[in-house]
C-alpha cells in the first residue's frame, strides 16, 4: 500500500530541522534501501515535508513516525497520513 504523509512544521520547525536533520534522513535511509520510499523531501516553502511510503499496513507507517526524530523532536507539530493510490505515472 502506498501512504503519502505530509509533516507541517512547528512555528520553531526550521531551527529544529537543523539540529535533527542527520537522524532524520538515517532513519528514511534504511527506509530507502528496504525500497519502501517512493518520494520525500521538504516543500521549499519551508511549510514542512511530504514522504511517500510503499509500507504493508497503517500501523506500520505510524510505528515509524511515532519514533521519527521529526515526530519526536518537534520539528513537526502535525502530520497527516493518507493512504494513496497511484494512477499515473502508470507502472
Amino acid at each position: 500500500m502506498i501512504f503519502v504523509i505530509i509533516g507541517r512544521d512547528s512555528p520553531d520547525g526550521q531551527e529544529k530541522r537543523k539540529l535533527h536533520r542527520q537522524a532524520h534522513l538515517d532513519r528514511m535511509d534504511l527506509l530507502d534501501k528496504a525500497g519502501k520510499v517512493l518520494l520525500a523531501g521538504p516543500f521549499t516553502d519551508k511549510a514542512g515535508s511530504l514522504i511517500v511510503l510503499e509500507m504493508a499496513s497503517l500501523e506500520e507507517v505510524q510505528a515509524f513516525l511515532k519514533d521519527d526524530p521529526y515526530v519526536t523532536q518537534g520539528v513537526f507539530n502535525r502530520y497527516e497520513i493518507h493512504p494513496f493510490m497511484q494512477v499515473f505515472p502508470k507502472k
